[in-house]
């Protein structure tokens, strides 16, 4: 049954043009092209970001933190006590008046102790700001040198001035050294923040969101990586990397409270998440993955569907973040 879905996923009708083979993609003549297996090594360079992280957070980010006033505040832990922990754990978090009293009778100790231990335990569950501010420094690092990386590599590239550039001589496009590295951060990136969600700060509301989110985006850049879409590929990736570090420099400086700093460096993500997102976005990726394909093939491939499919999505998810964030921004310009 594998095999037979192997030989499905890999057929030539869904990921290349009419009268091309994977056996055309066997480097050959100084041409270098994205291979599949090479998706594997982003496993391990993802856990090798794993202890980037650990050092940068700990040795960079808390003493910056420190030095913005934001102190490591040591909350005092419950004793241990394995059933209110099962209970906590299992049945509820914010026990009524009656189910604490019944908790204290099989505990042998008083309503006030068990109040007490809930409270306590809840307080954990509560990321310090501390613990927040070094997630959002992490996450800036890698954006920030990610579109710095991704400048350097495009600025000197025909197809980042000119879009119709990305399709020239497609599917034989030779992948460069610089675009494999690109890609193989930017995949190990969201593998490291799939592995680490269930110890990063907790967000109840949207911990789906980011499950579907990271996995959506793996699957995306490994589907591109694998038919060889890897100049728009790269280009997708630089213009999302370029707004988020703003937004993560807000978060830090609202966690140590620069009230003026946050509102500017938002200001400034809001300018760059409406110019790279609603305007860069649809009118200069979607065209080019929408309409120019039409002009190098008569009959579209099953992943021309798939891929414009998620990046028509993707495009929905960018006008609803776009309306949150103008709500935002009209409530902090007429509400102060």
């Amino acid at each position: 049954i594998l095999k037979t879905l192997n030989s499905w996923f890999w057929w030539e009708n869904i990921w290349m043009p009419v009268n091309v083979t994977w056996a055309h993609f066997v480097d050959r003549d100084g041409l270098v092209f994205p291979k599949p297996h090479q998706l594997y090594a982003t496993i391990p360079y993802a856990f090798i970001l794993l202890i980037i992280r650990f050092f940068s957070e700990r040795y960079v980010a808390i003493p910056l933190a420190k030095a913005l006033g934001i102190k490591n505040v040591r909350r005092v832990k419950p004793q241990p006590n394995p059933v209110l922990e099962s209970y906590f754990r299992e049945c509820s978090k914010h026990p009524s008046q009656s189910e604490i009293q019944g908790l204290a009778k099989k505990c042998n100790c008083t309503v006030h102790l068990v109040e007490k231990w809930f409270r306590r335990r809840r307080n954990l569950e509560i990321p310090t700001v501390l613990r927040k501010f070094q997630e959002a420094f992490w996450r800036f690092s890698f954006y920030l040198t990610s579109s710095i990386a991704g400048f350097i590599f495009l600025y000197d590239k025909p197809w980042f001035y000119d879009i119709w550039q990305t399709w020239v001589g497609y599917p034989f496009q030779t992948l460069l050294p610089s675009q494999y590295w690109y890609y193989m951060a930017e995949i190990s990136f969201y593998w490291s923040l799939l592995f680490t969600l269930g110890i990063d700060n907790k967000r109840k509301a949207d911990f789906l969101a980011h499950v579907v989110h990271h996995l959506a985006a793996i699957g995306l850049m490994s589907g591109s990586w694998c038919g060889n879409y890897v100049r728009l590929g790269t280009l997708v990736m630089f213009v999302h990397d370029t707004a988020d570090f703003w937004l993560e420099a807000a978060k830090m400086f609202n966690y140590a409270r620069w009230e003026k700093t946050c509102n500017m460096l938002f200001i400034i993500f809001s300018i760059a998440f409406l110019i790279t997102r609603i305007i860069l976005f649809p009118f200069w990726i979607l065209r080019a993955t929408l309409y120019q394909p039409t002009y190098y093939s008569t009959t579209p491939v099953i992943a021309y569907f798939l891929f414009n499919g998620q990046l028509l999505i993707l495009q929905g998810l960018h006008l609803y973040w776009g309306y949150l964030i103008f709500k935002i921004l009209r409530r902090f310009i007429f509400l102060k």
